[in-house]
């Protein structure tokens, strides 16, 4: 089909008549995001409102179908890379985020730690410094006034706010500090999210929400006795960056449940059916 054929298409979101509505809508979803400029070119050059909605609301199934299809791949061929997946999740509410300039915005965070970094210091030194760059000097924090404001887990704004809730500030922290080849991971704690340095030499754990705090292996076996739940590994040891990407789209789940957000929650269910598949 060619763009003239493709702009008739599109000028025909005008009709009157339901069954041809739907077969046009049909056929555009069919032909997938590469039809969203025509769309977004037909929507500034219409003024019906009717047409503007119907044109909203496939651009919307559009770019949520391709979120979908970028999710499946991500979770088959690039679960390695947790800036792209966390990013996958911020484009769900910004469509239009470039990884680009996600990645210009980590690379400043990730310069401000590395001009003090230190090699050869010990592990808890490291940690130490990297705390001290992140939440004394680039003042990054936990948002407890607004804990379960979407934008907690969205990566481009937990960047430009310095401010996020337990797993967004763990997944700047484990991305820089891999950055600097520190072996620090996720642990999938119930109702908090923390990081453990761990190598063969050592290990402990690391709360980034609150500002860091360096703690052992038993304090996590206090906050499991005081959960009343058993003990398991998973408590324990690295956890993967696909089951990261999970829990912040379960989080932001409920962020839209408790806004009354019922579609956006849907939709996110609907994504996290990709990753859980």
């Amino acid at each position: 089909m060619n763009q003239n054929e493709i702009k008739a298409l599109v000028s025909l979101l005008d009709d009157d008549d339901y069954e041809v509505i739907n077969h046009i809508k049909e056929k555009i979803i069919s032909m997938g995001d590469v039809l969203i400029p025509f769309l977004e070119t037909a929507w500034e050059n219409n003024f019906s409102p009717v047409v503007q909605r119907r044109i909203e609301e496939l651009i919307h199934t559009l770019q949520l179908q391709s979120l979908q299809e970028r999710f499946r791949d991500w979770k088959d061929n690039e679960q390695e890379d947790l800036l792209k997946g966390i990013w996958l999740v911020a484009c769900f509410q910004y469509p239009d985020l470039d990884l680009r300039k996600v990645t210009k915005e980590l690379d400043k965070v990730y310069h401000e730690v590395w001009l003090s970094h230190r090699a050869y210091a010990s592990p808890h030194d490291k940690v130490k410094n990297l705390n001290n760059i992140l939440f004394t000097k680039l003042g990054f924090s936990s948002n407890t006034q607004n804990f379960h404001s979407p934008g907690n887990s969205m990566i481009n704004i937990v960047l430009e706010s310095r401010k996020g809730n337990p797993i967004s500030l763990c997944i700047v922290y484990m991305l820089i500090a891999q950055k600097l080849k520190m072996p620090i991971y996720g642990i999938n704690l119930p109702n908090i999210f923390v990081l453990t340095y761990k190598n063969e030499e050592t290990q402990f754990y690391i709360n980034a929400f609150n500002r860091g705090l360096i703690f052992s292996k038993s304090e996590i076996d206090n906050y499991i006795a005081q959960l009343n739940i058993p003990t398991t590994d998973r408590f324990y040891y690295p956890c993967s960056n696909l089951e990261i990407i999970q829990r912040v789209m379960r989080n932001l789940v409920v962020a839209f449940e408790k806004l009354n957000e019922d579609e956006k929650a849907r939709e996110l269910k609907e994504l996290l059916q990709v990753l859980d598949a």
